[in-house]
């Protein structure tokens, strides 16, 4: 007679799926509203376009620099907590590497930024200084999310996710009411809010480690390039559409192109709940690999994509009807139409196929083939932009749906051979997987 389970075999869900879960989602949704108010609070579209060009810049880099640091780290902590060692060697080794990453964006920023300031910020010296403080200030939120993973202090790890966008509404709110209309103030707003969380969680003791053996190089960079590389490149493709639409302008209004933000924001909806549920699905199917049930593994796989193609079926063909009233009635953006809407649904659907599939080829040890599929992915949207067409939106929504679907084809390719080869994920790797492109804004 089999022996009955153990309470931590029966459980439903991978520890943290829960919290982090809705940390994601109130991060989303933060997100939205934070773009609602902040409009509402310096008087329109034309004066929040510095905004919505310094928040995208952001998160088009701070998270492709920092977030492969969160995932060595994670992985080291939780591997050393596995055989009873202490990792605060291994925290000193990756600060110290993330501080350098940190000094080096820096350099080059300001290197840089006679040209940034006047090419995508219009001459506003203010927007730099605050676009150069949040890739600074974005450091130290993923170290401590590293540490909360690699510790199993999840709800840590969630608190810092979602008090981020909690703390830029709330200070957001309280300029708008004393009448502070500068907006370099809210830009400062964006960049400084995730210091707050951390340092709470730091009070707290949530980010303490123990002295243990010292960490050599290898124990905490195993996979640190191709990771860097293939971060730096989904955050770049993720807000690629805003970034490129500021730089390209010509005639276009400022108060357009802050449209076009919002319409990205609006089309990344199903991206975001995805993101909010999909830390259950990876485990599971990592688990069923290990055991080699690879027909269940495969019926996960083709379950979980049934259900992206159908979301990206419902959103694209909502976003077409439905999109234009809905972003007039949040944004008030009058001039973003049905096809630009479905455009970017239908890519953010795309987009969704790619983190599902890119993280199951990085359970199954594939970090080197998903650093090369973002990187196709840049390579043909940037081809796209620029041969594709005159006109500024559309050839970037063309631009937006070929880099996904390119993307996707590697990532389908390379999880096809890992299958056949037989590979079995580890640990380290599920940990890697599970951090993979979460949605930062």
């Amino acid at each position: 007679m089999p022996s009955p389970a153990k309470p931590a075999e029966r459980r439903a869900l991978p520890e943290g799926t829960v919290p982090v879960g809705l940390a994601l989602l109130v991060a989303g949704i933060a997100t939205f509203a934070f773009f609602r108010i902040g409009k509402w609070a310096l008087g329109g579209n034309d004066e929040f376009k510095p905004i919505v060009s310094m928040w995208f810049a952001t998160f088009a880099i701070a998270p492709g620099l920092f977030l492969p640091l969160e995932q060595e780290l994670g992985r080291a902590l939780s591997h050393r907590r596995a055989l009873g060692q202490g990792g605060r060697p291994v925290l000193r080794r990756v600060a110290w590497t993330g501080a350098i990453i940190a000094v080096v964006t820096l350099v080059v920023v300001l290197g840089l930024s006679p040209l940034i300031t006047s090419e995508y910020f219009d001459g506003d010296w203010w927007m730099l200084a605050a676009l150069v403080t949040a890739l600074v200030a974005y450091f130290p939120p993923h170290i401590a999310r590293g540490v909360c993973a690699g510790e199993g202090r999840f709800r840590s790890y969630a608190f810092v996710i979602s008090a981020d966008g909690v703390v830029r509404i709330v200070v957001c709110v309280a300029m708008a009411l004393v009448g502070i209309k500068a907006a370099g103030a809210y830009g400062f707003a964006v960049a400084l809010a995730p210091l707050v969380p951390v340092s709470l969680v730091w009070w707290r003791g949530s980010l303490r480690t123990e002295p243990g053996p010292d960490a050599t190089w290898g124990e905490t960079s195993q996979n640190l390039g191709w990771l860097l590389g293939g971060t730096l490149c989904a955050g770049a493709l993720l807000n690629a559409g805003p970034v490129t639409a500021n730089l390209l302008q010509d005639h276009e209004p400022d108060g357009l192109v802050a449209q076009f933000g919002y319409a990205v924001l609006l089309a990344r909806i199903p991206l975001f709940l995805f993101q909010a549920v999909q830390a259950a699905l990876l485990p599971r199917l990592s688990r069923l690999a290990a055991k080699g049930e690879w027909q269940e593994f495969r019926s996960g796989l083709k379950l979980l994509f049934s259900m992206i193609a159908a979301i990206g079926v419902v959103g694209t063909a909502g976003a077409f009807v439905l999109g234009p009233p809905v972003i007039q009635l949040v944004y008030d953006a009058p001039d973003i139409g049905g096809r630009t809407l479905a455009m970017l649904a239908l890519s953010s659907a795309i987009y969704m196929g790619c983190i599902a599939t890119a993280q199951a080829v990085i359970a199954l040890h594939g970090h080197l083939l998903v650093a090369l599929g973002w990187m196709a992915g840049v390579a043909t949207f940037a081809v796209t932009v620029w041969l594709s067409s005159d006109l500024l939106f559309r050839r970037i929504e063309i631009g937006l749906v070929l880099s996904s679907t390119v993307s996707l084809v590697v990532f389908a390719t390379a999880l096809r051979a890992k299958l056949a080869a037989g590979v079995q994920p580890t640990t380290d790797s599920v940990l890697d997987a599970l951090t993979e492109v979460p949605l930062e804004s």
